[in-house]
């Protein structure tokens, strides 16, 4: 198969920006939708279906959550996987073992979860006195806290809903006794492709990271199997070699037949949208680098605290930060080279921003 750069670029925007639809059926076509905490000015998993989801309001899908048929975990980054996928993800063995005190009170902490059925971190808190430990960003977290997301990263908690972003835990529960033992290559291959369908079309180096992520925090029980998992996928993949690299995307999918995607549109795309998530290939399509900088030092920020890619027609031209003062959005924008000058860009960021200001509720 001849295939040229461009035209796997619009077939990622046109697998990825498919036409809005309703919540489960976007998350269906999209596999699995990353999480963020920080708000600027929404959270990411918010600004990524707002562009999938008819008439999305942010926050939806955090108040719709009970019902959905997707529960919060760790894939390739903590999100939102499908159900039937979350199982194959446990009884996940942490590479961070408890020593025998420490599963002392996780048993504990776990019985009371069961009896209260849905369990707030402050109330197992307020039950028990572990104290504190310290935390990944040198802090100090409540030793309750540590507990519950140990727990749930075993999967023997869940969470059943959130409160004011707080997750509120449930028990969850273990195969039906009698199950057959899943297969751990058959687990890997449904993990692969529900990867693929969310990132695609990968390149080689898109596919490896990815394959590192979901066995270095998915299922590290089988990372010893990272050669085989990736010899099958790249033996059971459609896939070409472009200017040297190979690239890999779903069975019955064709770049050199996508249609042109070049809409009069202006997207302004979360750092974790799959359409920018992997920056080797953005740099590829688009000729930059783009950095996720909340992390950064603001000193050494290059386009701002969370700076949004903005894609016009089949282009990523620059980026936005976007803000929220006394009740009004407040876009600052960036070019990576100059803002273009056609009465349809300004029209369909006009456009955009209107679009935002609904979905924030501003009005």
């Amino acid at each position: 198969m001849s295939l040229r750069l461009e035209q796997l670029r619009r077939h990622a925007l046109a697998r990825s920006l498919f036409a809005p639809t309703t919540l489960p059926a976007a998350l269906r076509r999209l596999g699995f939708v990353q999480a963020d905490p920080l708000r600027a000015p929404a959270k990411a998993q918010d600004l990524t279906l707002r562009h999938r989801v008819r008439d999305y309001r942010a926050g939806e899908l955090e108040q719709r959550y009970p019902a959905l048929a997707v529960e919060e975990d760790f894939l390739v980054n903590y999100g939102y996987v499908p159900r039937q996928a979350q199982a194959l993800l446990h009884p996940r063995e942490p590479r961070h073992t408890w020593d025998d005190a420490r599963w002392q009170q996780a048993r504990a902490v776990h019985d009371f979860v069961r009896q209260r059925g849905v369990a707030h971190p402050r109330e197992v808190d307020a039950h028990f006195d572990h104290g504190t430990v310290g935390n990944w960003f040198g802090g100090r977290t409540r030793a309750s806290t540590e507990l519950l997301d140990g727990l749930h990263y075993r999967g023997l908690l869940r969470v059943a809903r959130r409160e004011g972003g707080t997750r509120l835990y449930a028990v969850r529960e273990s195969s039906s006794p009698g199950q057959e033992p899943v297969d751990p290559l058959v687990a890997l291959d449904t993990l692969a492709d529900l990867i693929l369908q969310t990132y695609a079309p990968l390149p080689a180096p898109g596919l490896n990271q990815l394959l590192s992520l979901l066995l270095g925090g998915g299922v590290p029980q089988w990372r010893h199997l990272r050669a085989a998992t990736l010899q099958r996928a790249q033996a059971r993949w459609p896939g070409a070699e472009v200017d040297g690299l190979r690239w890999y995307w779903p069975a019955g999918e064709d770049p050199a037949r996508c249609r042109r995607h070049e809409p009069e549109r202006v997207c302004l795309l979360a750092p974790f949208d799959p359409v920018v998530w992997d920056r080797r290939r953005f740099e590829l399509f688009w000729g930059w680098s783009y950095r996720f900088e909340a992390y950064v030092p603001a000193a050494q920020r290059q386009r701002g605290h969370y700076a949004l890619p903005l894609l016009w027609r089949d282009q990523v031209i620059g980026w936005a930060n976007l803000k929220v003062q006394a009740g009004r959005l407040v876009p600052e924008l960036g070019y990576v080279q100059q803002r273009p000058a056609d009465p349809a860009f300004d029209q369909a960021l006009d456009a955009e921003l209107d679009h935002l200001h609904h979905f924030l509720g501003l009005g």
